[in-house]
C-alpha cells in the first residue's frame, strides 16, 4: 500500500510540472494536445507511467523508452512554457512532419516510446530543440532561412540525431534522476536515504537541467559535432542530399548571431561546415534534390 502511495505522489507531481503546457502527441493530428491543462492525467497515461514504474528493477538499470519519453515531455512542457506553439500553417507543420518522418523511418531507431513529433515555435529566433521523448521544435525564423527541403531535412536531422544519440540523457546520466527514476517505494526510497520529497524535487531538477543545456548552455562541441555526421548520414538513407546540412549552415552563416537561437548554444556555422566537410563526400547520393522543389516552395510559401 505505501509502495503504490509513493508512486502516485510521484505522479502527481510529474502532473504539477506539465500543468498548462502543450505537448505534441500525433503526427497525424499536426497539432498540439495539453498536457495536464485541466488538472488532472487520464486513465491511460497514468496505467502508463505506473507500468512504467512496476517495471523498474535495480539502480543498475537503464532507462527505459518509457522514462525516456515522460522525461522528454516535462523538457517539452518546459519549452513550451518559453515560447509559443505556432499553429497558423498546419500545412506546413504536417510537411515537416513528412519529412521528419521519411529520415525516421530509414533510420537505425525508426520509432520511439511515443513517436516522433515536429511542431513550429512562433518566434522569429534561428533554433531548434529536441527532447529525449520524441518532440522536435522548429522556429519560424529557422524555417524562413531555410532555402530548399534539403537543409531542412538536414536542421531536422540534426535535432533527430540528438535524439537517437541520447544526448538529452545522458546530459543527466551521471547526475541523481537514476536515483529518482529506479527508486519506488517508501522501503526502497529509505534504502537509498532519499524520501519521497528529495525524489521529486531531484526530478524536478534533473529535468530542468536537460532544459537549461538545451536552451541555455548547449551541448558539447563534441555532441553537435556528432549530430551534424549523424545527421548526414540519416539523410543519406532517407535520399536525401548530405549537402543540404551544409547549405543550411552556410545560409546560417548570414543571420546567425552569437547571443541568441543556435549561435548562442551551437559551435559556429563556420566550424561545423569544417567538421562536416570532413565526412559528406563519404555519402554516395543521387541528387534528387530538384524533385523536390515544387512542395518545398508551396509548403513555405
Amino acid at each position: 500500500m505505501k509502495t503504490k502511495i509513493c508512486i502516485l505522489l510521484i505522479i502527481a507531481v510529474f502532473v504539477g510540472l506539465i500543468l498548462s503546457c502543450q505537448v505534441l502527441m500525433a503526427v497525424t493530428d499536426v497539432g498540439a494536445q495539453v498536457a495536464g491543462a485541466a488538472g488532472y492525467i487520464d486513465r491511460n497515461t497514468a496505467d502508463a507511467i505506473s507500468t512504467s514504474a512496476r517495471a523498474i528493477g535495480t539502480a543498475a538499470e537503464e532507462i527505459t523508452p518509457e522514462q525516456e519519453y515522460y522525461i522528454g515531455r516535462a523538457v517539452a512542457a518546459n519549452i513550451l512554457g518559453s515560447y509559443k506553439l505556432w499553429n497558423g500553417n498546419t500545412a506546413l507543420t504536417a510537411y515537416l512532419n513528412q519529412i521528419c518522418k521519411a529520415i525516421t523511418i530509414n533510420s537505425p531507431r525508426p520509432d520511439v516510446y511515443n513517436g516522433y513529433h515536429t511542431a513550429i515555435l512562433d518566434s522569429n529566433e534561428i533554433n531548434a530543440f529536441a527532447t529525449s521523448g520524441g518532440h522536435i521544435f522548429v522556429t519560424r525564423g529557422l524555417i524562413n532561412a531555410a532555402k530548399s527541403e534539403d537543409a531542412l531535412a538536414g536542421v531536422l536531422a540534426h535535432e533527430i540525431a540528438h535524439i537517437q544519440l541520447k544526448h538529452g540523457i545522458k546530459a543527466i546520466r551521471n547526475s541523481r534522476i537514476t536515483q529518482a527514476l529506479l527508486v519506488t517505494g517508501s522501503a526502497a526510497a529509505s534504502a537509498a536515504g532519499m524520501n519521497i520529497t528529495q525524489l521529486t524535487d531531484v526530478f524536478k531538477e534533473s529535468v530542468g537541467e536537460i532544459f537549461q543545456t538545451m536552451v541555455s548552455s548547449g551541448y558539447s562541441q563534441v555532441q553537435e559535432f556528432e549530430a551534424d555526421t549523424t545527421a548526414m548520414s540519416l539523410m543519406a538513407a532517407a535520399g536525401y542530399k548530405p549537402q543540404g546540412l551544409i547549405d543550411m549552415l552556410n545560409a546560417l552563416k548570414s543571420v546567425q548571431t552569437s547571443s541568441s537561437g543556435f549561435g548562442k548554444t551551437h559551435p559556429t556555422p563556420a566550424q561545423r561546415i569544417t567538421n562536416a566537410e570532413k565526412t559528406v563526400k563519404t555519402h554516395r547520393v543521387a541528387d534528387t534534390s530538384s524533385s523536390r522543389t515544387t512542395r518545398f516552395t508551396a509548403s513555405t510559401k
